[in-house]
């Protein structure tokens, strides 16, 4: 298969990925508010702080998604019905990534709502992870990799291997302190930003 056929095959679902990706990404800045007149205007946009956080790290967590996908797709040039589904079972966490944001911003402080709310952004967090693992499991295995056989692939399954085990941990912590929950989710965003953090079948 020529790479421009390979490029046809996968393209719909790319599309369509990238789509979810854009409007979940777009829809956390929804659960930031413009304060109301009559307000003291610095100090009620100060007193959103836990919306603005919780909009950054969720931002850079499915940028880092997005990142991830799209590195995938580098390397997957075939597509079965199967993989189809499954890919859009992916995108079904991917979505809902917006509505544990508003828990977190808006339960945060809350002493009696804020571990129960970083308990359901960490499990998203981890289904989605899981989700990548399945995702390339099926892939490397179907032979709908190019190149797939050999170290690259390997060093690609054991890659995503660790997102589900680090987000895990991260989620249990919650139970101990919801704040450190949450800043190792932004530790992970900004771990996996870093060059060559990110699996990939290349080098």
């Amino acid at each position: 298969m020529s790479s421009t056929e390979a490029a046809k095959e996968t393209g719909r679902l790319e599309t369509f990925a990238d789509g979810v990706f854009a409007i979940a990404i777009t829809l956390l800045v929804l659960e930031i508010h413009v304060p109301e007149g009559g307000e003291d205007l610095g100090a009620a946009i100060l007193a959103q702080w836990p919306s603005f956080a919780a909009y950054v790290i969720s931002f850079l967590t499915i940028g880092v998604m997005w990142v991830s996908h799209h590195q995938m797709f580098t390397i997957i040039r075939r597509t079965t019905p199967t993989f189809l589904f499954l890919n859009v079972l992916f995108l079904l966490p991917v979505a809902f990534v917006p509505f544990p944001t508003a828990l977190v911003a808006q339960h945060i402080l809350d002493p009696e709502g804020r571990t129960t709310a970083v308990l359901i952004y960490g499990a998203v967090s981890v289904v989605i992870a899981l989700m990548f693992n399945v995702l390339w499991a099926y892939a490397y295995r179907r032979g709908l990799v190019a190149g797939s056989a050999g170290e690259g692939g390997l060093r690609v399954s054991l890659g995503f291997l660790t997102g589900p085990l680090a987000y895990l941990a991260g989620t249990m912590i919650a139970l101990i302190n919801p704040f450190i929950s949450m800043a190792i989710f932004f530790g992970l965003a900004i771990y996996w930003m870093l060059p060559g953090r990110i699996p990939s079948g290349s080098g």
